[in-house]
């Protein structure tokens, strides 16, 4: 069998590689920066999703061989005027937190009866240090009262996907790659590596 090419996840977050291998199936051998030890931590601070997958992607790019591709994604609350957006994973204070972040936001919107958000995904996808190609994806959604379902991460159990009763956590690994934010930024990439636009695979 013809060797699989490689893609370099740039994280640390298990669920997140593990959230791309689900989606990409068998396309790829997928490495994330935990397979690197030697990488340093890039810091994110831009103020956009843009700008810091774009941080991401080129820090690791440049100290690595390989196709690199980096995310950076969020919530974005109306009521919270795009709240908790770039900080999302460290909106209750503490990096990483799902049960910090989600208390936060359900105390945040206690109040509001506009319940309107989204999910944002961008990916970029960089080689040597140059960045190749953007990809972008979104999910709208609203906000749920109180937290259901064990499925997913982050703020999976507190979205419900516009047209669906069920936040994202109880809707299940399938569903949510179908769906997702992440899953469609990732299949706009898979279909410009498939129609040859995109790596010499």
């Amino acid at each position: 069998m013809p060797e699989l090419p490689r893609l370099i996840i740039a994280t640390r977050n298990s669920h997140k590689t593990q959230e791309i291998r689900h989606i990409l199936g068998d396309r790829f051998e997928i490495l994330d920066v935990t397979d690197f030890p030697e990488l340093p931590e890039i810091e994110e601070t831009g103020s956009t999703f843009l700008e810091n997958a774009r941080l991401k992607a080129l820090g690791i790019s440049g100290r690595i061989d390989g196709w690199v591709l980096a995310d950076d994604s969020g919530l974005d609350v109306d009521a919270l005027g795009g709240a908790p957006g770039v900080w999302s994973s460290s909106y209750g204070g503490e990096e990483g937190n799902h049960a910090k972040n989600n208390l936060r936001l359900i105390s945040e919107m206690a109040n509001h009866d506009q319940r309107s958000a989204r999910f944002l995904c961008t990916l970029v996808l960089a080689k040597n240090g140059k960045e190749i190609a953007t990809f972008h994806g979104a999910v709208e959604g609203e906000i749920a009262r109180q937290p259901s379902g064990n499925g997913g991460f982050g703020y999976d159990p507190l979205f419900i996907p516009t047209g669906y009763s069920q936040t994202m956590a109880d809707l299940g690994a399938d569903k949510k790659s179908q769906l997702s934010h992440r899953a469609k930024a990732i299949q706009s990439f898979v279909s410009n590596v498939s129609s040859g636009n995109l790596l010499n695979l």
